[in-house]
């Protein structure tokens, strides 16, 4: 009983396996328990040494240890599919041993995902677990990759069907045992070899829900590059093909960590970019570049984005996909959710679709259906709302990208925004029904409900399409450009050269533009819904850079009244949602006198305007970019002379109270107060611009070092001398390295301001001053035993 156990691979005779078997465990007499079995093969999946498959136990010693521990014989069923799966096999008998196993795990994948999960943990061994515990998981990924193996000069072939059989089981394992989709991923050969298995359609669905599942999960993001063929390949996918791998392409042409979330620090995103240069373009990058480089790929996206439900493929195809669990969506709660809908359709109409239930098998694996087969209507919609969410998401990531100006001049080209408009009413902004579709455990406003993602994914993309871009006047109709042209004729004021320049063969049809549809929608929204948010950031970005003083017809709707009761009167608690409306009201009465007599006639008690000063105060993060417009418009305004502007100016509340000086004092050490180097991210950073635009303003008045002495006697008051101007001084040198490398950021400030980025720099120079005697440097109201402005903020 001394015998070492036998290397795996060894070729030695089923005896002397079994009895380095035997050795392994101390001898039969101690009989060992499959617990400890398991055990000793998961050691050896981690290590890659000792016991790792099937094929290092005898058939004789799997069956009896099956009975004690009810392996349900897939032990012996590896090993006899790793039999049968050599290298010069035709297969055949490999492929029926595959449909053996087979169901052992995708009535268990199917329980995992649904309300039947609690049995199958239950289970002290579930056949997953098992399959990939002897080896089953290696052993398909060996299978599939034979055609990659060339012998005496020709390749090998396995069948479509055994394909699908192997991907089905790999998909399976992934879902129920942790640690299989991480595997898999690390194997990158193989990931990238999958892509090559949608080149056929009896395969493509159950490769494209595998390799979803495996780059969820990939630390390194895949290069589209190295898929060979990936030209032709895209180019060959029926549009059902192309929706599905969207759902692919949403994860290689993302950042894995995106830079532009609100709560990474500037210090860190900064940091990341320095890095980023030395190392080039990144994968997500490289990535755009390959599917931008595939004739008619973003024209087919368009197509596929602005397809009407009526124009999808009909019932076979749709069943076609349907014809197992995994390969719909993310899971069998959403393909769950579908099929009961479906049923609840069936019963009303008396159509004749009957669903199997969950885990049920036919013998071409599709539903029960008879001659009248009709796929209901709800159905229908979902299918093609699942499509547009991620063909939506791959098309603005493009807009956000690189290469954006291509992809605008592509999308116009191609006409999005006019499909887009006329599926506005019966898909994306749809009445919901009582039976709306929900995902299982969620409601219709649950922001998981694939009805709101849709309406989410369609507000990012207009935001991202009309970021004050010249063709953002594609989102009008014929009608309203007309409109916008007779108000500048009515105002005397040059038309906007982008209106002029607009082509109108590519702007929206029908009674309305795009953009007054999300103004009829925004104003029926509920105070506290999550639309409102996505809905005002993109009529904000809508907004001309320089303030209404271009015409917009927004302003000849009840928009700034309906903004001011969402900020006064709606009650409403999303610091996100005010946020928005902050924003947006502040672009919409940025020197525009007509809407400061809006704001003052709805804001006509002082109750009121304490009101909204209480919801400015509350936030200063969230509200500062309207102090900020209302600042600007006032200094604009005092240097006019015109009876209308004389009016506003001793009429309005609100310029009246930010004249003061004690008010904008207030506003500017809060300001410098509540942001540091260290805390300061993409949402904060306004604050530091909105405290600049103040001191901007004075310095024009030269009543810099007026502000700045108040700053200090402020300082003083509050027991505390030189920590904020100490703060706002490493505000500033901070406020030189992030924007003096930053085309975009700094003709944004420029463009947003009015004011020449040459005088920002020259301020903001003039505050550095390090000239204790300059009456406009900072150093110059810091005592020296409270001088702290050289201290390094590299991010701690």
């Amino acid at each position: 009983m001394a015998a070492a156990p036998a290397a795996v691979g060894s070729g030695a005779s089923r005896g002397r396996r079994a009895a380095g078997t035997v050795a392994a465990w101390g001898g039969w007499g101690g009989r060992p328990r499959p617990a400890n079995i398991l055990l000793q093969l998961r050691q050896g999946q981690l290590t890659g040494r000792g016991l790792v498959r099937a094929v290092q136990f005898t058939e004789t010693f799997l069956t009896e240890r099956d009975k004690q521990s009810k392996w349900s014989g897939i032990p012996q069923l590896l090993l006899k599919l790793y039999a049968t799966s050599h290298l010069h096999s035709d297969f055949v008998e490999c492929q029926n041993i595959l449909k053996e196993i087979s169901p052992l795990l995708s009535m268990e994948a199917m329980a995992f995902v649904t309300e039947e999960r609690k049995l199958t943990q239950e289970t002290t061994y579930p056949n997953t677990y098992i399959f990939d515990l002897f080896g089953g998981v290696d052993l398909l990924v060996e299978i599939l990759m034979r055609p990659t193996i060339s012998i005496r000069g020709q390749k090998l072939k396995i069948s479509d069907e055994m394909s699908k059989d192997c991907l089905s089981i790999l998909y399976n394992t992934c879902v129920c045992t942790e640690g299989v989709t991480k595997r898999l991923a690390e194997k990158n050969d193989f990931v990238i070899f999958l892509f090559t298995l949608m080149t056929s359609k009896k395969t493509f669905l159950q490769t494209a829900t595998l390799i979803e599942d495996i780059l969820g999960v990939k630390k390194e993001m895949i290069r589209l590059d190295e898929v060979p063929n990936l030209s032709s390949l895209v180019s060959n996918f029926d549009q059902q093909q192309l929706a599905n791998f969207c759902r692919i392409l949403a994860v290689t042409i993302s950042e894995m960590d995106t830079g532009n979330d609100d709560k990474h620090t500037l210090l860190a995103k900064n940091a990341q970019q320095k890095k980023n240069l030395s190392l080039g373009p990144s994968a997500a990058e490289i990535n755009q570049a390959a599917l931008l480089s595939i004739p008619g790929f973003v024209e087919r996206l368009c197509k596929l984005a602005t397809r009407k439900v009526s124009e999808s493929t009909g019932t076979a195809s749709f069943l076609q996909e349907l014809e197992e669990w995994y390969t719909w969506l993310d899971n069998a709660l959403v393909l769950d959710a579908l099929m009961r809908v479906a049923n609840e359709e069936s019963e009303h109409s008396q159509a004749s679709i009957v669903f199997p239930p969950p885990g049920a098998s036919e013998e071409n694996g599709l539903p029960h259906t008879s001659t009248r087969t009709q796929l209901p209507q709800s159905m229908k919609i979902m299918h093609e709302i699942m499509y547009k969410l991620e063909v939506l998401y791959v098309l603005c990531v493009l807009l956000m990208g690189r290469q954006r100006n291509q992809v605008h001049r592509m999308i116009a080209e191609f006409k999005l925004i006019p499909g887009l408009n006329n599926l506005f009413d019966k898909l994306i902004w749809r009445k919901h029904s009582a039976s709306a579709l929900v995902l299982h455990g969620h409601n219709q406003n649950c922001d998981c409900s694939p009805d709101i993602t849709l309406k989410i994914q369609f507000l990012r993309l207009l935001q991202s399409f009309s970021d004050h871009h010249e063709n953002k006047y594609l989102l009008l109709n014929n009608q309203e450009l007309n409109e916008l042209s007779a108000i500048s004729l009515k105002a005397n004021i040059p038309e906007v050269e982008a209106v002029l320049n607009t082509d109108r063969s590519l702007v929206c049809d029908g009674k309305r533009g795009l953009l007054t549809r999300l103004l009829q929608v925004m104003k029926k929204e509920p105070a506290e819904s999550s639309f409102r948010f996505w809905q005002a950031r993109a009529m904000e970005s809508f907004l001309p850079w320089g303030g209404s003083h271009l015409p917009t017809f927004t302003l000849s709707s009840p928009t700034p009244q309906h903004i001011l009761y969402c900020i006064v009167d709606s009650e409403c608690k999303s610091r996100d949602v005010l946020q928005s409306y902050f924003d947006l009201l502040g672009e919409l009465m940025k020197f525009n006198v007509d809407a400061f007599k809006r704001f003052n006639k709805y804001i006509n008690t002082d109750a009121k305007f304490q009101v909204f000063l209480k919801q400015i105060n509350s936030s200063l993060v969230d509200s500062n970019m309207l102090v900020r417009c209302v600042t600007l418009s006032l200094d604009r305004f005092e240097n006019q002379v015109d009876m209308k502007v004389a009016e506003v100016l001793s009429e309005c509340r609100l310029l009246a109270y930010i004249s003061q000086v004690p008010t904008q004092m207030s506003f500017l050490f809060r300001l410098i107060n509540i942001i540091h180097v260290q805390t300061l991210t993409q949402e904060n950073v306004s604050c530091l611009n909105t405290s600049l635009v103040i001191l901007m303003l004075a310095r024009r008045k030269e009543r810099l070092p007026l502000y700045l002495r108040l700053l200090q006697r402020m300082e003083h008051s509050k027991k505390y001398p030189g920590f904020l101007l100490n703060n706002f001084h490493n505000l500033l040198r901070f406020w030189q390295q992030h924007y003096l490398h930053k085309d975009k950021d700094s003709t944004c400030l420029e463009n947003s301001s009015c004011i020449s980025f040459s005088y920002w720099k020259e301020t903001v120079s003039i505050l550095l001053n390090p000239d204790r005697q300059s009456p406009s440097a900072l150093v110059s109201y810091i005592e020296e035993p409270y001088m702290d402005i050289d201290r390094d903020f590299t991010e701690e």
